[in-house]
């Protein structure tokens, strides 16, 4: 299992007339932790796309227990349970800064080539950069 952490600070604009973090910016807060856990991994989006492979979300569950709220600095975790194949499971948990879990979702993601859009496998050189986690 694979977990990366990444720390963001909720920005007034993020926020509705209540003051929570509006729903719909956790997908942004989930996709700006997976970009890091990549590169904690050893490649980015941009390789993958550079190597003619990209990986749109084709399912996005998410469950809430809390809100955030203006200016709380959250932790979001990515966790990779599973090595991917052509598709990727990613998990992610978001805390605030007392460590309360806020949410969690599951997000599914799809190997396709960028020539044609269609599925695919998981590059060989991708998968290669999960030989050191233990799954």
């Amino acid at each position: 299992m694979f977990i990366s952490e990444t720390k963001l600070r909720v920005r007034y604009a993020e926020t509705d007339q209540m003051g929570y973090v509006y729903y719909g910016n956790y997908a942004q807060y989930y996709e700006v932790s997976r970009v890091e856990a990549l590169r904690q991994i050893g490649t980015s989006y941009k390789q993958l796309e550079d190597s003619g492979v990209m990986m749109p979300v084709v399912s996005m569950n998410i469950v809430y227990k809390r809100p955030a709220l203006y200016d709380d600095i959250l932790t979001v975790k990515t966790i990779i349970k599973e090595l991917p194949t052509t598709k990727m499971k990613f998990i992610n948990e978001v805390y605030n800064d007392k460590n309360e879990l806020l949410n969690s979702a599951e997000l599914i993601l799809v190997f396709v080539k960028k020539e044609n859009m269609r599925p695919c496998k998981c590059p060989e050189w991708f998968l290669n950069l999960f030989s050191a986690i233990e799954f």
